[in-house]
């Protein structure tokens, strides 16, 4: 029989035996300040994969986690692995009729849920068929709930379940960017093949380290930034259950001092743009990573300017489960989204599936031990997403003659424009560096002659003079990016929609357009 090859073991269990059980794994950045040691982690993983098999939670059920980054978050995790119980890390931030779908489609046969997402959850809970337990994180646990103190006492402690790489170890559900989300599954290999790539070979983590994600856990890249990538090298990270607002997200990287800290680009704008009005704080970063969306180049260039600290802008997906294309530390173009990252081969192709060349655009394929091996329940849309050991991104790219490769948009939002791709990122771009300008997002509407030319959806920032703005920007666009490019509506609005991790959903923007 080959060794155990349950990702709980590599990740937690091996600190102790060589020397870091002493080290914190994670501290909570408010509140109570709790903190969790590997050993601790370690004793707590086992004991939580104790009460799971008390529970009759059976091997391979799944167990829905709508957690907020906190202490328990990891215990939880990495003791269902040992349970050889596969843990759903879901999104916080929906709402209770996409729990529905969600509780129903993954047939989860246990719930664990925060306290404060009682209201929003218990009532697709409740009427979920398949659940036969829901465990509650802190305050009083409703009728028909169990408390998590009273799930874990008195549980025997359970060795990690003899599994091998490629048996299925969790779930991450898609973004629904583009729509319904997807059940995405993981094998136990995914996580090592991930902190051996991108953790090891372009972050360089190592064990003094302390990361800080304003990504949350149940998001992939979240996933990787705040568990992966620091518990490979027995580092420490920041756990933080709040909203991120660029406030709270410069106090915190001011007082935990982090050295890596993962953002978001929606994020890092809004960030900048708040010192822009303050002061920045006294930090001790050497690394800053984004991932999500592409990263527009003003927005690299001001924060590099302010913190004296780059962006390595990358690219990932919760297919891949982590960035598999980056800028590196001492290798960063802002406006590219970088090289393929060691251990990942990428190629793009046309419409007839062959290699592009120079100046043209083609879709990213991606290939790669951390790939998913499907999605839940979708034949179809696995066989068109996964096709042999080649995974389709949907994002189109080019590649500079340097073998940088240039964002131009996801494959559905791409359009024609005089018979000529347009790429909405590249048109964005040129909107924010408008000085008035906070965000922006491009899509396409038909014209009089029922012709498809671009629009633009603008936040402008605070303060901004709309009526002076507004008028400024087709020129600006002129100017930056060529005359067939130019948006021919500009609408100013209060937000763009996102999902919960920060992409702007350009479909419900060009539903809107169409209407």
């Amino acid at each position: 029989m080959t060794d155990n090859q349950n990702a709980a073991l590599y990740f937690v269990d091996r600190h102790l035996a060589e020397g870091r059980g002493d080290n914190t794994a994670f501290r909570e950045a408010a509140g109570a300040r709790r903190t969790l040691t590997y050993q601790e982690l370690k004793a707590r993983s086992d004991q939580v994969a104790g009460a799971f098999v008390r529970a009759e939670i059976r091997p391979e059920e799944r167990v829905a986690c709508i957690v907020l980054d906190q202490i328990e978050y990891p215990e939880l995790f990495w003791g269902a692995m040992k349970a050889h119980v596969v843990p759903i890390a879901l999104n916080t931030l929906l709402a209770t009729p996409v729990y529905d779908f969600i509780l129903n489609d993954s047939r989860a046969a246990c719930l664990v849920v925060s306290h404060e997402l009682l209201d929003v959850v218990l009532p697709a809970a409740r009427q979920a068929p398949y659940l036969r337990k829901i465990i509650v994180i802190g305050g009083e646990a409703p009728e028909g709930t169990l408390s998590y103190d009273t799930f874990m006492a008195g549980a025997e402690p359970v060795p990690a379940a003899h599994v091998s790489e490629d048996e299925c170890a969790f779930w991450l559900y898609s973004s629904g960017s583009t729509g319904e989300p997807k059940g995405v599954r993981h094998v136990h290999g995914a996580l090592k093949a991930t902190s051996d790539t991108y953790g090891a070979q372009v972050l360089g983590i190592r064990e003094e380290d302390t990361v800080f994600s304003v990504a949350k856990i149940f998001f992939a890249y979240g996933l990787g930034n705040a568990m992966t990538f620091p518990m490979s090298v027995g580092a420490t990270t920041i756990l933080f259950n709040g909203r991120p607002t660029p406030d709270v997200a410069v106090r915190v990287i001011a007082e935990e001092r982090p050295t890596i800290f993962f953002g978001v680009p929606t994020l890092y704008a809004a960030t900048v743009a708040h010192l822009e009005n303050t002061s920045v704080p006294d930090a001790n970063m050497r690394l800053c990573v984004s991932a999500g969306e592409a990263l527009p180049t003003e927005i690299g260039t001001r924060w590099t300017a302010l913190w004296g600290v780059d962006i390595l802008d990358g690219v990932g997906s919760t297919e891949m489960l982590h960035i598999f294309l980056s800028n590196a530390p001492g290798d960063v173009v802002y406006g590219t989204s970088g090289l393929p990252v060691p251990g990942y081969d990428l190629r793009c192709v046309n419409e007839a599936g062959e290699e592009i060349k120079t100046g043209e655009v083609g879709e990213l394929l991606v290939r790669g031990a951390s790939a998913a091996e499907g999605y839940w329940n979708k034949r179809s849309k696995s066989r068109a997403t996964f096709e042999g050991e080649w995974t389709r991104t949907g994002d189109k790219y080019e590649i500079t003659e340097e073998g940088r490769y240039v964002y131009c948009g996801r494959t559905d939002d791409m359009f024609k424009v005089s018979g000529i791709w347009l790429s909405p990122f590249e048109v964005e771009q040129a909107l924010i560096e408008h000085p008035g300008v906070l965000e922006a997002a491009v899509v396409p509407q038909r014209d009089g002659d029922d012709l498809e030319k671009p629009k633009a959806f603008v936040v402008l920032k605070e303060g901004a003079d709309r009526d002076a703005v507004l008028p400024e920007l087709k020129d600006f666009v002129k100017e930056r990016v060529g005359l067939w490019k130019y948006p021919r509506w500009i609408e100013a609005v209060d937000d763009l929609p996102k999902t919960a991790t920060g992409k702007i959903q350009r479909f419900r923007l060009r539903e809107g357009a169409e209407a």
